[in-house]
């Protein structure tokens, strides 16, 4: 199954702008027609579920890919591939990854970070990765085949991917660790985090109700509105941490914490890695998370 999504895999390049285009959005299989030795075994029901640039999509959008998938009989498939924008892969990849835990077959989800058109582009070996993940038989699961530019194909785990840095269209996993290399068609396994699938049942609900927070130097939580939501998802820095100066401090995520007990609110804290020892600030957001629940 190819649903086709938009991004700049689905984009043409027209008086330099970069815009969405049915044109671009079937050169991708003309090419692999052409090109793929064997283009002649595969077969590919192909659907259109949108062409936006995926910084136009919402969570209202991953509903729909489920619905469009779901309404499809799966046993029919040997795997599922996606077109996608660059902008939220990561988001859309961590959404799928969770709801499909169970997903018997691959599913996988390919970009470009630049249009087709463009002899740079990524986007055509980043399909042809995928293709052969699905051809090889290899296990189920979401993923993301990506070639870095200047790099090898890596293929990532969709929850494990991280968006790309400001003005770089690098991708990466989280520890540097991705799932797989591609080398001269064949996949290599280099995964070291260790993942452990689990079949959660979900639905295909994404809350617009969570206030998402990143920290920064001079986070005044008192400009946060804390109407409205039902929880609140805190971010923290690389080291697992967050300010954690004196609760009256409006600067201090403690601060946020005790107004959220006040109202009721459930906070998450996240990342935090399970170590030997810890920073003290830390150790402050687990101590208070810790009464709150009591």
């Amino acid at each position: 199954m190819l649903v086709m999504t938009g991004g700049t895999i689905g984009s043409s390049i027209k008086k330099n702008t970069v815009d969405t285009s049915d044109a671009a959005t079937y050169s991708l299989l003309q090419r692999f027609n052409t090109d793929y030795a064997k283009a002649d075994q595969i077969h590919f029901k192909t659907v259109q579920l949108t062409s936006l640039l995926s910084e136009n999509l919402q969570p209202e959008f991953w509903q729909s890919l489920v619905q469009c998938i779901e309404s499809k009989t799966i046993e029919n498939y040997d795997g599922i591939i996606i077109t996608h924008g660059t902008d939220t892969l990561a988001y859309t990849a961590a959404a799928l990854g969770l709801y499909f835990n169970a997903l018997s077959i691959p599913l996988l989800l390919v970009s470009s970070h630049l249009p087709l058109q463009h002899p740079d582009a990524n986007g055509f070996d980043n399909f042809i990765c995928a293709v052969d993940y699905i051809v090889q038989n290899h296990p189920a699961g979401v993923f993301v085949p990506y070639q870095n530019p200047n790099q090898g194909m890596t293929l990532h785990r969709g929850v494990h991917l991280l968006s790309s840095l400001p003005l770089s269209s690098d991708f990466i996993s989280a520890r540097f660790s991705s799932y797989m290399r591609y080398e001269a068609g064949q996949f290599i396994h280099v995964d070291t985090i260790p993942y452990q699938q689990q079949a959660l049942h979900l639905k295909p609900i994404f809350s617009p109700r969570i206030l998402l927070i990143r920290p920064y130097p001079g986070l005044d939580y008192r400009q946060l509105k804390l109407t409205g939501i039902d929880c609140v998802l805190h971010d923290l820095y690389h080291s697992g941490t967050a300010c954690a100066l004196d609760e009256k401090n409006p600067q201090s995520a403690l601060y946020l914490l005790n107004q959220c007990q006040k109202q009721g609110l459930a906070v998450y804290f996240a990342p935090i890695e399970k170590r030997t020892s810890v920073y003290i600030t830390t150790q402050k957001l687990l101590g208070a998370v810790a009464i709150s629940h009591r």
